[in-house]
């Protein structure tokens, strides 16, 4: 992976590969190729579109939406204009887009005619959205982006940008249920780049990589994913959504080369009828993580592509993404490394800690404590908030494990109760708020269970209020009502009374510990 320090912000990527790779496709999105010349004059013509509406430099300008090219004009002409695109989880439900958008102070939101009854739902709550725009479709009152794009110049601002300004702002779940804004700043993602390099010959991009994009944008696994495609130069073909089929079928299409996916997607293309049959020898390296993999499905994945080399990940959208990896070298069916996710980048340093801060040695479990050039520049409007996750230089990330004599990182769980589900993170204190609601919950405990598809997925544990006799189904409808999809539980459980420590607090280690009995799964 080639350094380029005449990049020195995110609005640089566009202008530097204009002049080097004017033609080469940055994005091909429906069989529809958009060159780095092209995409460079759509981001200006983002920039000057929203300085003429006097948006002031480092606004948040929402997005709300699949995966598209107008993302990836949107992200780019942000930085352009310096401001920061806010990409909104599309799978949230409205009463939540409402608080992103206000928490955020979004000035511009641009939305997915999809999304509309979204929209329509909240449009009066939105306190600080200046204009609506649409990204497909048309509604009275809302301008038409394609229109509101082009009848901008494509001159570029050329607006000073410092390295610790915001160019994204990605909403990450918190534990007591309002998700907070990570602020993620052009020097956090530049600093990745500069240290990447060192990592292996695995991580070398050259002049004609093609890379997939298939996560969703609202994910650091999509837009720091994409992030690294465009500066290096590469062509990002980007999927609407992650299909395991048609990730099969465009892998062979495109002649993928690099892709980065969690493992859900690896385990339901497993299961596709599509296996064998698509020419996938085009790949060189496949990049995992985000969630727990079961080590058969990555031992199968490895088999299905006997020709790529395949690196694990482990990171958090606090430190702009990756702090370790796992080399294919490393990647020996049977070797105990293989249950471990990795070893720190250059410029990226771990140690464990005790609960009184002291570091520990190898193989003692403890809180994973990361220092990074890549770490936010803190949550959003929550400076204490901020000051508990980091203290120094070093964030405090909430999960557990430990560190070998070789200095490689094995997750062993998480002091939070967080539940990761197909790469989602869900607080069970979101779930548990939305269920209380109900009349029918006397108390509530939710926590997270084995799942073949997701790696973990919801349950709730419910003792009913005397006199009230609720059905599973009818909770799960109710909850869904008030919280995204993809945290609705799966399976609902009534028992008589949940475990409490002395002061009150649910056990939840001993509510998960018989779902989990015999299941050994890897956490990246």
């Amino acid at each position: 992976m080639p350094y380029h320090p005449e990049i020195t912000t995110l609005a640089e990527i566009t202008r530097f590969h204009r002049q080097h790779v004017p033609d080469r496709a940055a994005i091909m999105f429906e069989d529809v190729g958009t060159s780095y010349a092209e995409l460079d004059d759509r981001a200006s013509q983002v920039a000057n579109g929203l300085i003429a509406e006097g948006i002031p430099a480092q606004s948040r300008i929402a997005y709300l939406g699949k995966n598209s090219v107008a993302y990836f004009e949107l992200f780019l002409g942000c930085t352009k204009a310096n401001c920061a695109i806010v990409g909104v989880n599309w799978r949230l439900a409205a009463p939540e887009v409402e608080y992103i958008a206000n928490d955020a102070e979004a000035t511009v939101f641009f939305v997915d005619e999809e999304f509309f009854p979204i929209l329509d739902k909240i449009g009066g709550q939105l306190k600080t959205v200046r204009k609506i725009i649409t990204l497909s479709g048309s509604r009275d009152g809302w301008d038409d982006y394609a229109t509101w794009r082009d009848s901008q110049s494509t001159d570029d601002p050329m607006l000073p940008i410092e390295a610790e300004d915001v160019a994204v702002q990605m909403y990450t779940s918190g534990t007591t249920g309002n998700p907070k804004g990570v602020q993620m700043t052009h020097r956090g993602f530049l600093a990745l780049m500069e240290d990447y390099p060192s990592a292996g010959d695995w991580n070398h991009w050259g002049d004609n990589e093609v890379a997939l994009i298939p996560m969703p944008v609202f994910h650091i696994g999509g837009t720091g994913w994409a992030f690294q495609s465009l500066y290096n130069g590469a062509t990002g073909v980007v999927m609407v959504l992650p299909d395991p089929g048609t990730t099969l079928e465009f892998i062979d299409k495109y002649r993928v080369t690099k892709m980065f996916v969690v493992p859900a997607v690896l385990q339901f293309m497993l299961a596709d009828e599509r296996v064998g049959k698509v020419d996938v020898s085009s790949i060189e390296v496949i990049f995992y993580g985000a969630s727990p993999i079961p080590e058969d499905v990555l031992v199968r994945s490895m088999k299905m592509f006997p020709g790529a080399g395949f690196v694990q990940l482990y990171g958090m959208t606090e430190a702009n993404g990756s702090v370790t990896y796992l080399p294919p070298e490393e990647h020996v069916v049977g070797s105990e490394r293989l249950k471990s996710c990795g070893k720190p980048f250059e410029g990226c340093d771990i140690k464990i800690v005790d609960g009184d801060d002291n570091e520990l040695p190898a193989r003692e479990v403890g809180e994973i404590v990361v220092a990074s050039k890549s770490l936010m520049k803190g949550y959003w409007k929550l400076p204490e908030a901020t000051a508990k996750a980091v203290k120094g230089d070093w964030y405090y990330s909430g999960d557990a494990g430990y560190l070998d004599e070789g200095g490689y990182l094995y997750i062993h769980d998480r002091v939070k109760d967080m539940i990761v589900s197909g790469a989602e993170n869900i607080y069970p204190a979101e779930v548990e708020s939305a269920l209380s609601l109900h009349e029918a919950v006397a108390d509530v405990a939710v926590i997270g269970v084995p799942s073949e598809k997701w790696g973990e997925e919801v349950k709730a544990l419910i003792v009913k209020a005397p006199g009230t006799d609720p059905t599973p189904e009818e909770l799960i409808a109710f909850s869904r009502e008030h919280i995204a999809g993809f945290k609705v539980p799966k399976t609902i459980d009534f028992v008589e009374e949940l475990p409490r420590n002395p002061s009150g607090k649910i056990l939840k280690r001993e509510l998960r510990a018989p779902f989990w009995e015999g299941h050994d799964s890897q956490v990246v």
